[in-house]
């Protein structure tokens, strides 16, 4: 078995792609160790001591390297763990847990305005088909956490949290793409 390793534009994480489905629809953010619990997967990965994240995506597991780790340092450990899950066909989740289940995504954090439904179902299909398509391919993920009074609230998961350049995606690109398509939409902020 051959696992695929891309750079992501965020320095700290790498993308690995074992050439097989990991979760066969949305994804699954471990943003600590406390997260991983519910998952031998990203268990063993943060067990290195050296994983400050875990995010499955649907063909994909990004991996972020703790602050002080060097990734020539944590690559030969990280790959170990991931052949080892994927050649043994190993459950990506505990069973008798409710953590395998997609949670959704696009659940807002507080109470939206039913007159602003339509606008909501445009923003929401334009994540879908554009945006988090585009950022899959750099290990990440932009989730819906809401709309209120033009803001749109967005969430930022797997190589996009914590990403140098996440801010700038954020701003000049996810922004004005909504912006162009959804007028009402004034600004953008990452929760």
């Amino acid at each position: 078995m051959l696992i695929e390793i891309e750079k992501t534009p965020n320095p700290a994480t790498r993308k690995f792609l074992p050439g097989r489905t990991v979760m066969q629809s949305g994804g699954r953010d471990f943003p600590n160790a406390d997260s991983a619990e519910a998952s031998p997967l990203a268990e063993a990965l943060f067990a290195t001591g050296m994983v400050d994240g875990v995010y499955f995506g649907r063909d994909f597991v990004s991996v972020s390297a703790a602050p002080t780790v060097e990734w020539d340092q944590l690559e030969p450990d990280v790959l170990s763990i991931l052949l080892d899950h994927f050649m043994l066909d190993a459950p990506l989740f505990k069973q008798g847990s409710a953590a395998g289940i997609d949670v959704a995504a696009d659940e807002p954090s507080f109470d939206e305005d039913p007159a602003d439904a339509d606008i909501i179902d445009q923003i929401k299909e334009l994540l879908e088909t554009r945006v988090r398509p585009a950022v899959a391919q750099d290990g990440g993920d932009i989730v819906y956490r809401g709309y209120k009074e033009g803001t749109l609230y967005l969430g930022m998961q797997g190589a996009c949290a914590g990403c140098p350049s996440s801010m700038v995606t954020l701003k000049r690109g996810v922004e004005s793409l909504i912006k162009h398509y959804v007028p009402e939409v004034e600004t953008i902020e990452a929760v």
